[in-house]
């Protein structure tokens, strides 16, 4: 299988843009993990200090302020230092459960300085921090719906009619579906010139007619989420050779 960045490349530039929309929300995903984490780390770095005998939180309190990762550093130094003692202060814990506290926190500063040191950067070279007008952005209406197995056959109809309707309508940018893998469950993708225009498309009979079908034909209520995007990335990427 070739690698990501060589089908990147090949791609139209359709997927292009639509490669980079879902790679941002992976990025928001892997940094509210990454936010958990580092509470957790808080959270155990503070139960390390109570612990931690009456020279020892001396000198971790005129420790210089630095970063939060050097705090979790200079708590992983001490965790693995064979002097220092999570129950130090209570004679009965047995050593095994010692170990185990000083592996936990160890594994969490790993997993931690992973995301830290691999987590992608995804920002566009040229951004606009403000922009203006009523055509200053574009709208990205994604629907994910989970459908009956026995009208599968009906929806997909009723589905490739929708598709051909929207992608023919002159405010519409690009629409697409995708089939999941247990071939129950579809995304639907629409790109749409501004807001005013998607609305208006919701209002149509063809759209209503096909919210019917999912209201009929769905295992559980569709979810519907939108987005907006400066319209001068999606100039810039059409432009491109």
């Amino acid at each position: 299988m070739p690698p990501l960045p060589q089908e990147y490349e090949r791609a139209s530039k359709v997927d292009q843009f639509v490669t980079r929309f879902l790679l941002r929300e992976t990025v928001s995903q892997l940094q509210a993990l990454q936010s958990s984490l580092e509470g957790a780390s808080d959270t155990l770095e503070a139960q390390a200090h109570s612990l931690r005998s009456d020279d020892e939180r001396v000198l971790v309190q005129n420790r210089p302020g630095g970063s939060r990762r050097a705090g979790r550093k200079a708590l992983r130094s001490v965790s693995r230092s064979p002097t220092w003692s999570p129950g130090s202060s209570d004679t009965g814990r047995s050593s095994e459960a010692e170990m185990q506290w000083r592996l936990q926190i160890n594994r969490l500063q790993e997993l931690i300085d992973q995301l830290e040191c691999k987590a992608p950067r995804l920002e566009p070279l040229h951004e606009e921090e403000f922009t203006k007008g009523p055509n200053s952005h574009i709208l990205v209406a994604q629907r994910q719906v989970q459908v009956a197995e026995a009208a599968l056959q009906d929806f997909h109809h009723a589905l490739c009619c929708y598709v051909d309707f929207t992608g023919a309508q002159s405010h519409c940018l690009h629409v697409s579906a995708q089939k999941m893998l247990d071939n129950a469950s579809f995304t639907l993708y629409e790109f749409w010139q501004d807001e005013a225009s998607w609305r208006r498309h919701q209002q149509s009979a063809c759209s209503k007619a096909f919210q019917r079908i999912l209201i009929d034909h769905l295992r559980a209520p569709d979810t519907l989420t939108t987005v907006f995007f400066p319209a001068s990335w999606w100039i810039m990427n059409n432009n491109r050779a």
